[in-house]
């Protein structure tokens, strides 16, 4: 997504937990020809969140769109709710539910006449995936925030939308038993398995002017495991 953005002419800002990560992925940018720059930003941190939007106003120029996708999802399946951990619970809701909405509180402020806010949810939350009860509300959180947020910011020209992919091929799944793998490829209408790649075009659109008018919605994007 952030090669895309770049691609598509944004000067990009790479928030991410692992430094040496971060920057590699900003150096590999940088030597496509890319203004893109990296700061550490651990998005369970107010403080750290802070710190980014400094960044990015230091940086100059104002905000014009901001992709959350930062979230827990390796390893966190297996038990059922009642045997889900406390602390497990309260670590995902931190991560994946807080951290959207510290995130965007934190750099609203820098945003110009119009703007483009991009969550990524998950369509676990729409189809009510077993065994995940802390994830799948976790990104449901997501999905009511976007819908939240939307109404709230419309006024400003800032449109605010949400992402649900499905089991997509990447490390942050390297973890999902094969039994999960096995009923989304037996139920997608499209076999093949999901690509981080797929989601790409459309944040794409979703950053663009063209979706001026679009807004409030949670776009599905699992090669139609689940269909609205």
């Amino acid at each position: 997504m952030a090669r895309r953005a770049a691609a598509d002419g944004f000067r990009v800002v790479l928030a991410e937990l692992d430094p040496e990560r971060g920057e590699r992925a900003a150096a590999e940018l940088r030597a496509e020809g890319h203004d893109a720059h990296f700061v550490r930003c651990d998005v369970a941190d107010p403080a750290s969140v802070d710190e980014l939007a400094v960044f990015v106003r230091e940086l100059g120029g104002g905000l014009y769109g901001l992709v959350n996708n930062a979230a827990l999802a390796n390893g966190v399946g297996g038990k059922e709710f009642q045997d889900i951990d406390i602390e497990v619970w309260d670590r995902l809701m931190t991560v994946n539910a807080r951290g959207p909405w510290l995130v965007s509180k934190a750099l609203h402020p820098l945003f110009g006449p119009t703007g483009r806010i991009v969550n990524i949810a998950s369509d676990a939350a729409l189809y009510g995936s077993p065994r995940l009860a802390h994830y799948i509300t976790s990104k449901g959180a997501v999905i009511a925030l976007t819908r939240a947020m939307a109404r709230e910011l419309g006024e400003r020209g800032i449109t605010v939308n949400a992402l649900a992919p499905g089991l997509t091929e990447c490390e942050a799944t390297e973890g999902v038993p094969e039994e999960r793998h096995g009923l989304y490829a037996a139920n997608r209408a499209i076999s093949r398995p999901q690509q981080p790649d797929d989601l790409t075009g459309l944040a794409s659109f979703l950053l663009s002017e063209e979706s001026r008018y679009l807004t409030g919605q949670v776009i599905a994007v699992n090669g139609g495991f689940t269909m609205n």
